[in-house]
């Protein structure tokens, strides 16, 4: 039974770790930063997550799911902030149980990495950096973070969990023909604490917790996610350049006045707001596209090592806790040699790219679409038509939230089969209520779309 070596200690590769280890797999888990159990939380410097239906069946298939739900908090739908601060939710499922999960990714790493101590199976190596890797000779190159001391290991199987900034990556590129291409978002980010609302309200949030929070401004957003802590995190998404621009952002009086003019009720809750802005790290945004995930049939990429996409489909860590169950299922009905590895990449890469694309489009329904006064009703029609046709008609959003066994790259032909339904249907009959009438043509429809 081979030892796998995993580059990575986050959430994606010590849930990979624990799978494995579920199988009684050896795993020996590698981690550049220190070991988050005893070191302070950061904060200011990651997007909070939201956990979906792939990502719930990832952890439900390691085991730890249950360790983990204490700690999320059920966001029903989005709450829109408009200019004046007036609120509307628009529901995101149909149900009770369509509903997605906040929770902190500090929370969720130190759980995973709790969970992995415990497996007599995984060795944690923490403050050590992976900076080279021979995937022919199946030799790593490591440097002690804190010593600068230098080693070589060899490794049987070896699994790259290193983020967007992968050296596994870089390795594979520079030595085994693969080949990554990486495409900035012209928009950067910043994270900000909006506080426990200090009135002495019953829920003790400033805005209502089972939601996410979004403040559209076409150019520009900011969204909110709650915190166990009755905090919210909030993340603001702007243009690095331009007007409005992170550039522009110089001093406190204009974050003052960008914040009262844009996000007056959010800044109302943040006292120290400029405070934290100067304080708090502008982060860049971007899609890695790669080609070549595995080497020699004993190296792969997972994760944001592999496909890192933006955030705005609240899918990044779903898609990459979905790598994990998907591998561990193909290593569980084949040896781990080099087919096993190169199926995988085969299989996965047309709905990583998907999931890619969907991701971007869904900036531009967040921070603008949801603006426009047909929005809610379109949401509404597409709603009917799921309770009227179920299983034929599922909203895009809908398939890749909460439909784990539809691939990403199937949720987006049918999403794309089904605006071009909603758009007939709607300059047929508009916004309405289907009649019988509406029903037939929308039933004949998706007979022609194969729906």
């Amino acid at each position: 039974m081979p030892t796998y070596t995993i580059i990575g200690a986050g959430p994606v590769g010590a849930l990979m770790g624990l799978m494995l280890a579920r199988r009684g797999q050896r795993v020996r888990l590698l981690e550049r930063r220190p070991d988050p159990r005893r070191a302070a939380e950061e904060h200011g410097r990651s997007i909070n997550l939201a956990l979906a239906a792939r990502g719930l069946a990832a952890l439900e298939h390691a085991g730890v799911l249950a360790r983990i739900a204490p700690h999320m908090i059920a966001m029903r739908g989005r709450m829109l902030h408009d200019e004046h601060a007036a609120l509307q939710l628009l529901p995101y499922g149909q149900d009770q149980h369509e509903v997605i999960h906040a929770i902190s990714r500090e929370r969720l790493n130190r759980i995973l990495v709790e969970a992995a101590a415990s497996s007599p199976h995984i060795e944690l190596v923490f403050d050590t950096r992976c900076t080279d890797v021979h995937p022919q000779g199946g030799a790593l190159q490591l440097r002690e973070e804190r010593g600068g001391g230098t080693r070589s290991e060899t490794f049987e199987i070896l699994l790259g969990a290193d983020g967007a900034g992968s050296a596994v990556r870089a390795a594979l590129v520079a030595r085994a023909g693969s080949r990554v291409e990486e495409r900035p978002l012209a928009h950067d980010y910043k994270e900000l604490r909006i506080p426990p609302d200090g009135s002495g309200s019953a829920a003790g949030y400033a805005f209502e917790p089972h939601a996410l929070h979004i403040w559209p401004r076409g150019g520009c957003m900011l969204i909110a996610l709650p915190n166990t802590d009755r905090s919210f995190t909030a993340t603001l998404f702007l243009a690095r350049a331009g007007d409005p621009g992170f550039d522009r952002l110089t001093n406190g009086d204009a974050v003052h006045e960008f914040f009262q003019r844009q996000f007056a009720d959010a800044a109302a809750a943040m006292p120290d707001l400029t405070q934290q802005f100067a304080l708090h790290p502008q982060g860049m945004l971007g899609t890695v596209y790669c080609q070549g995930w595995q080497a020699a049939g004993r190296v792969l990429l997972l994760g944001d090592a592999a496909h890192a996409i933006v955030p705005f489909h609240g899918q990044g860590l779903n898609c990459g806790f979905e790598d994990c169950r998907l591998l561990d299922r193909q290593l569980s009905g084949a040896q781990a040699d080099a087919g096993a590895l190169v199926n995988f990449e085969r299989g996965r890469r047309p709905d990583t790219d998907a999931i890619a694309a969907m991701a971007l489009e869904n900036y531009v329904e967040m921070r603008d679409g949801v603006r426009s006064p047909l929005f809610a009703p379109r949401q509404r029609l597409a709603a009917e038509l799921e309770r009227v046709f179920p299983g034929r008609f599922i909203p895009r959003y809908s398939m890749v939230m909460f439909h784990p066994e539809i691939p990403y790259a199937e949720a987006q032909r049918r999403g794309a089969a089904e605006q071009r339904l909603l758009d007939a249907l709607a300059a047929r009959y508009g916004y309405q209520p289907l009649q019988p009438a509406a029903l037939t043509y929308a039933r004949s429809l998706l007979d022609a779309a194969g729906l």
